[in-house]
């Protein structure tokens, strides 16, 4: 049996959280796909634990086999006896931060007045997250944490994105191996998934590193106009852009989702169109 592995971010991706409308029975229609015994999910985001938790009581979603949390540096497999943390992939991430604590890089990021930290919630182990003001000049500043980073020899992945109802730039700065696209690579090498029956969706700028990459990835309709613009040149073959209209859905949220997987796995469109 072919197996194929769904992943999925979650604000404004599955869960129905932006200010664009949801198809409706969408989630119900991706509930049933994944359900299917073909299918492994995976919840790839940047919320820690306890708020993939609550998402998915609040909006119901699906209980998915396996989460990539903190933008990629977390990542976990899901059992009818409760949640794993991978330690491997723990230890792999962890040395490119030569040792240093979650303290220490936000000690040493004091030097930038316009970082303002997150919530602590909002931080994790191997994720430090700031907000950042939008009229700044955004990859002038990225460069000169880049620099005062490389100045101290630790390696980070500085991941950008912009929260448009809050009208806040977001910044995660992770060790340089860790990101949903290598935690992605992880996930597939270590549970024997064919890169080709894997698929990856997304809307925002913390998505961008799998969007861009050879995954086959699907950008929602409902993502913003500056995803869309950084996303114009991508390889055609491996992302797909949700148009809408498919089995009369917007393209929106879980109906990108299921619009783009049906575009890269025939069986899908064949499942979803009820002919078996």
């Amino acid at each position: 049996m072919k197996k194929f592995l769904l992943c999925t971010d979650l604000d404004r991706t599955l869960i129905p959280n932006g200010a664009a409308p949801e198809s409706p029975a969408a989630r119900e229609c991706f509930a049933r796909l994944v359900g299917r015994t073909e299918i492994a999910l995976a919840y790839v985001t940047g919320r820690h634990r306890a708020l993939i938790e609550q998402a998915i009581s609040e909006f119901d979603l699906p209980q998915p086999d396996f989460v990539i949390a903190d933008v990629g540096t977390s990542i976990y497999q899901i059992s009818p006896s409760g949640w794993e943390l991978w330690g491997g992939w723990d230890a792999r991430i962890g040395s490119d931060w030569q040792g240093s604590k979650h303290e220490g890089l936000r000690h040493l990021l004091a030097v930038f007045p316009a970082l303002c930290l997150q919530e602590q919630e909002k931080q994790s182990r191997h994720k430090l997250s700031f907000y950042v003001p939008l009229e700044l000049n955004t990859q002038e500043l990225l460069g000169e944490i880049d620099e005062r980073l490389k100045y101290e020899d630790i390696k980070a992945n500085l991941i950008w994105s912009v929260d448009e109802e809050a009208g806040l730039g977001l910044l995660d700065i992770l060790p340089a191996s860790a990101s949903k696209l290598h935690a992605i690579q992880f996930l597939i090498q270590q549970q024997n998934f064919r890169p080709e029956n894997t698929t990856f969706v997304g809307d925002s700028g913390n998505d961008l590193d799998v969007l861009m990459s050879d995954i086959p990835a699907v950008l929602v309709a409902n993502a913003g106009a500056e995803v869309k613009s950084l996303v114009a040149d991508a390889n055609k073959r491996t992302l797909y852009i949700a148009k809408g209209g498919y089995l009369g859905m917007n393209g929106n949220y879980s109906a990108g989702i299921l619009e783009g997987v049906a575009h890269y796995w025939p069986e899908v469109d064949t499942w979803l169109r009820g002919k078996n």
